[in-house]
């Protein structure tokens, strides 16, 4: 920079305006008269100033400091004419711009060659000492003024030197606290010329790099040959961007090349200002691996490492773009899910089952290719994304050799398991469908769920079809005891031992009227259970059956009982057989009158639970049969086990014992075994006279079926406890549906 422009840099940082100027004037209360004065005697000074000037430098060489200076002639010849020039101007003036850029020149020249304010201080005093005897002439105060002058200018001196050290204190402590920031903050710093591209770059920033500056260059090249190839253009943007005036500052992230070949992750930050820009790099490499580490964690399962949904959806988006690509191939999910799992949590505990998952995690990314992707979508389930397919078909190779891995036993320390799974297929169709495709899959794995498991199932238009249908059938389901579409039909069950049969009892069955037309109970009934409304369902249920029962007692059947099947939802629900102890006490049935039907199955459930509640409801009178007996795990054990009163015999059994061998082996077996266990025993589905004969010869006294009766409602079975109609055993008395007419249905039976 040159002196003229150190000159103006200097006005702009002392503030010397025209209004600072005239301030100061004003201060020192210069008048017009003052300059007409000095002006007046300007003329006749000039051998003075020529003799002071002499005497000046001739004392100026008494200093060393100064002495070194005005060793060269020609150095003393220029300093001594600028001298004179100065004064001249002093009393001549203007006093004006011009006046105050000379006064500034001088001092910055002075500065420049090393002359120490004080020895320039120092001058002035002379000068007005030499000033004064030249102007007042001898006078004997002209002494004492002296002597003022060099105290005045030694205490003028002396505040200066404060003021300086003062500010010089300031900025090194400044710089000091910049020093300290910068160690601590363990930056590199970088300046750059931009006009020349002359870049300079700190120790620590090339230590940074594992380099050090004498391996650097000077120019940019130094910086941004060692930027990543990714990150350069980027970085270039950011510049340019801040040297258009885009941005207030340049703030970039990115890698730069360490001496041994590695990448390092930096932040530089830097501004631009007259033609150079700086700035400094930070080292971000740690803040970067944490983001990455978080970046993973929110896109992983901590448990197995698999990909999780979020992952999984990002992965479905970038399939499906590359779905939309000319000559892109096929691409499948798989849903899968485990069979039986929370019986592994339940009977072994979490921490085994996050062991058989992490396995079977492993199993399952065994059998996927290169490209495929396997996550845990949550819980025991997982998605696996099938890229790059020739067709749909190979996605059930891949399903089929999941289920031969995980078929092979699973050994876990002490014991080995067998675990199983199930699994939905289905494609990816549109780039506006990735959520259906996942719904399609899932669709799938209910219907393979549904086919008795540890199979896979290709998803179908008619399974969305059926869950839409499943959908609407529990919605209206949990609407229908609000709507009161609910009503309970009643099967007789007879006593048959005797001259004709006699009713003794009757098995309260649900039915549902939607819209006024019959639902199916095989359809109605697995979908109160899947959907959690047979509980309240079931209360109703078991009230409006006690409340009937205990009517026809009253009415005259005072031995009546009624059998209600109750689910595994209900039996497990906390406080259950005190909501049946008040159910009874509000509509006065005795707990005797009154038998809970239960599905071997249900005592598979939970069996310690399960038989405490058994037990409770045994010990308030309620009597319990265990229906379908022979058609689950017909375990003898739980007939020992349980408070057990009745045993049914299943349908399947009956209509088929009169005529095969092997069917009539078994009910005779069952038969047997209830009688020795000291259980009645009710034969179920007695549709014909040959059951009727089957069972007096096996001594089996109680039967239920169509040959007496099919369910009905309770006005119907009133008229036949009326004396209005009566069991003769020739058919079917009458239908679900329609009037009640005995004497109809017995000539439909004897026609037969």
């Amino acid at each position: 920079m040159g002196l003229e422009q150190q000159l103006q840099a200097m006005l702009g940082r002392i503030g010397l305006t025209h209004a600072e100027v005239l301030q100061r004037f004003q201060y020192l209360d210069w008048q017009d008269a003052d300059a007409a004065r000095l002006g007046q005697h300007a003329a006749g000074l000039d051998n003075c100033h020529q003799a002071f000037v002499e005497r000046l430098y001739k004392h100026l060489g008494q200093y060393e400091p100064i002495a070194g200076i005005l060793d060269e002639p020609a150095t003393l010849a220029r300093l001594k004419h600028s001298q004179l020039g100065y004064y001249q101007q002093l009393w001549r003036g203007p006093y004006d711009h011009s006046y105050v850029l000379h006064r500034l020149r001088v001092g910055l020249v002075h500065q420049h060659v090393g002359v120490e304010l004080k020895w320039y201080l120092g001058a002035y005093r002379l000068y007005l000492d030499h000033m004064l005897t030249d102007l007042l002439g001898e006078h004997e105060a002209s002494a004492t003024y002296a002597s003022l002058l060099k105290a005045v200018f030694f205490d003028m001196a002396l505040a200066i030197d404060t003021y300086s050290a003062a500010q010089r204190q300031a900025l090194e402590d400044s710089e000091a606290r910049f020093a300290r920031a910068l160690r601590g903050a363990n930056d590199g710093l970088w300046d750059w010329d931009l006009e020349h591209d002359r870049l300079y770059l700190s120790e620590r920033w090339a230590s940074m790099l594992g380099l050090t500056r004498d391996s650097l260059g000077e120019g940019s090249a130094s910086w941004f040959g060692r930027v990543h190839p990714d990150d350069l253009p980027s970085l270039r943007q950011a510049v340019d961007a801040h040297l258009r005036g885009d941005t207030p500052s340049l703030h970039h992230e990115y890698r730069i090349r360490q001496r041994d070949g590695g990448y390092l992750w930096v932040l530089a930050r830097g501004v631009a200002e007259g033609g150079r820009m700086a700035g400094s790099q930070t080292d971000i490499s740690q803040r970067k691996a944490t983001e990455q580490q978080l970046k993973h964690a929110a896109r992983h399962d901590p448990l197995t490492g698999l990909a999780n949904r979020l992952r999984l959806d990002e992965l479905m988006q970038l399939a499906l773009q590359r779905r939309q690509k000319p000559g892109a191939r096929e691409a499948a999910l798989l849903f899968i899910d485990l069979d039986r799992f929370k019986l592994i949590n339940d009977s072994l505990g979490h921490a085994t089952g996050d062991r058989v998952l992490v396995e079977v995690a492993q199993r399952l990314s065994r059998c996927l290719r290169p490209g495929d992707h396997l996550a845990r979508f949550g819980g025991d389930e997982f998605v696996v994304l099938l890229d790059d397919l020739a067709c749909l078909e190979d996605a059930e190779q891949v399903a089929r050799r999941m289920l031969e891995s995980l078929h092979k036993p699973l050994p876990l320390e002490d014991r080995t398991l067998s675990v199983s799974a199930s699994i939905g297929i289905a494609g990816l169709l549109g780039a506006d469908q990735a959520v259906d495709a996942l719904q399609a899959a899932d669709l799938a794995l209910y219907r393979a769920k549904e086919a008795g498991k540890a199979q896979f199932a290709r998803y179908s238009v008619e399974l969305q079809e059926t869950a839409r249908q499943r959908l609407d059938l529990h919605n209206a389901l949990a609407q229908a005891l609000a709507r009161e579409e609910f009503e309970l039909h009643y099967q007789p069950i007879c006593r048959i031992d005797g001259e004709r049969p006699v009713v003794t009892a009757v098995e309260a069955l649900l039915r549902w009227r939607q819209d006024g037309q019959p639902v199916s109970p095989l359809q109605f009934i697995p979908a109160l259970e899947e959907s959690g409304e047979i509980i309240p369902v079931g209360e109703w249920v078991l009230r409006e059956a006690c409340r009937q029962t205990r009517y026809w007692q009253l009415a005259g059947q005072s031995s009546l009982s009624c059998s209600v099947n109750l689910s595994s939802r209900q039996l497990l629900q906390p406080g259950f057989a005190s909501q049946l102890s008040e159910i009874l006490r509000e509509t006065g049935l005795d707990a005797s009158s009154l038998v809970l039907e239960i599905t071997e199955s249900l005592l598979m459930q939970d069996g310690a639970d399960t038989l405490a509640c058994l037990r409770e409801l045994s010990s308030l009178g309620v009597r319990l049969a265990l229906d379908d007996f022979g058609t689950g795990y017909s375990s003898l054990g739980y007939l020992k086990r349980f408070p057990l009163h009745l045993l049914k015999v299943d349908r399947s059994f009956i209509g088929g014992a009169p005529h095969d061998p092997e069917l009539r082996a078994i009910c005779r077996a069952i038969i047997g075994l209830g009688r020795s266990l000291g259980l009645e025993v009710v034969a179920e589905g007695v549709e014909q006279p040959e059951h009727m004969d089957f069972l007096l010869n096996e001594d089996c006294y109680y039967a239920q079926g169509f040959w007496f009766s099919r369910p009905q409602p309770p006005q119907v079975l009133e008229r036949l406890f009326n004396g209005e109609g009566y069991l003769e055993g020739y058919g079917c008395l009458l239908g679900e549906t329609g009037p009640f007419n005995l004497h109809d249905a017995l000539n439909q039976g004897a026609s037969r």
